[in-house]
């Protein structure tokens, strides 16, 4: 009999280093929709240092809050982190810019910083501290329809969407 494969599970948490936790979470909650995860509310205040857990989702995808220190410097997540919306949040989502969120540029997150993926649309954005999110929507055509072109939005492109086409006629 062989050994059942280890496979990984889905992904829990991303550690986020914020110099003050309680401004963070209202942060995350004001403009993300983030609540506290209360069955790990003994993390957050049953010890020092420990993690706030956030969540979006009901607690299936969460953001560790952990408030930096001496001996835990505030380390900005640079690469990102990246969340799947479904269209109406996404939709809903760009329709509420600007709302005081930044892009990685420091400027105000506006829809025109929308950026077409050919398979998903983005935007990426930082929270108050130069932590960098990525927020995804995969139902491209519904986007397409109901808020690029029934809004006259003009995305960012990273490539030619020739490129993608040419790619896909392979």
């Amino acid at each position: 009999m062989s050994a059942k494969k280890f496979r990984m599970g889905r992904l829990d948490h991303v550690h986020i280093r914020v110099p003050d936790r309680a401004e963070a979470a209202k942060w995350y909650a004001e403009h993300l929709g983030f609540e506290p995860v209360e069955r790990f509310d003994f993390w957050a205040h049953g010890f020092e240092g420990g993690p706030l857990q956030m969540s979006a989702d009901g607690g299936r995808t969460m953001l560790a809050l952990f408030e930096a220190s001496e001996g835990h410097p505030m380390v900005r997540q640079a690469l990102g982190v990246a969340f799947s919306l479904d269209a109406d949040a996404f939709i809903a989502f760009a329709r509420s810019l600007p709302c005081g969120i930044a892009s990685p540029s420091g400027q105000p997150l506006g829809v025109d910083d929308i950026v077409d993926f050919d398979l998903c649309w983005a935007f990426n954005l930082v929270d108050p501290w130069g932590n960098q999110y990525e927020l995804n929507c995969y139902e491209y055509d519904r986007v397409k329809t109901e808020l690029i072109e029934a809004d006259g939005v003009e995305p960012d492109r990273y490539w030619p969407r020739e490129q993608y086409r040419d790619f896909r006629n392979r």
